[in-house]
């Protein structure tokens, strides 16, 4: 077994609801429903749209054979497991419930493409250092305000854009995301001319942020 190297003070966290904790970690006594159990709340977490499910197959991952434990599951509560042409599984809030009565009903059916697992990103401090240059405390604190103020998406993308231009510094970084905030993110996809949104930057309101 490989020896885990440790958590990092650059990491990004999963969300667990408090009612994991208080209850279903005092609970559960077998390792593979642990395991099917918060990596369905991972999964789903990291999901996009209203209606969250995962297939049995999804599970296999990390347990070769998941429907005990998935059984276990549903019969706890933890999740709910609708059979209805084909078997779904669905975390068991307030979304999961919604979603699971509708699939029941019929008013819905899943894609056939199966969900994949959300990609591991890099995070902006690796981005950073990768991309821009080494990192100060200084920088390292800015980066944590821009993620709060903004989000690592964004973060990521204006650092791209940054090294796109051959501007590799943060305050250009920042005047991007100023200006994203000021604007609209949105209005940056509509398909604006480059030479006018680099001149923009060097040359207009932001262009106090910029090193020359």
């Amino acid at each position: 077994m490989a020896e885990f190297q440790g958590f990092t003070d650059q990491e990004t966290f999963a969300q667990i609801p408090d009612a994991f904790f208080h209850k279903l970690l005092k609970e559960i006594d077998d390792g593979d429903e642990l395991k099917v159990t918060l990596y369905a709340i991972w999964r789903m977490a990291h999901m996009e749209g209203h209606v969250r499910f995962l297939r049995t197959e999804d599970f296999s991952e990390i347990v070769p054979d998941p429907r005990p434990a998935l059984e276990k599951a549903v019969r706890r509560g933890s999740l709910i497991g609708v059979e209805k042409g084909e078997m779904l599984f669905f975390l068991n809030s307030p979304r999961g419930r919604a979603a699971a009565k509708s699939y029941a009903k019929g008013q819905w059916q899943p894609g056939a493409e199966p969900s994949a697992p959300p990609r591991e990103r890099p995070n902006v401090f690796k981005l950073y250092e990768e991309n821009i240059g080494p990192l100060t405390p200084l920088l390292a604190d800015a980066l944590k305000d821009a993620e709060q103020t903004y989000n690592e998406d964004w973060v990521a993308e204006a650092i791209e854009i940054a090294v796109k231009k051959n501007k590799r510094n943060w305050k250009y970084v920042e005047a991007i995301l100023k200006r994203w905030k000021v604007e609209g993110h949105a209005k940056k996809q509509a398909g604006r001319d480059t030479q006018e949104d680099s001149r923009r930057y060097i040359e207009g309101e932001f262009s106090d942020f910029i090193e020359h």
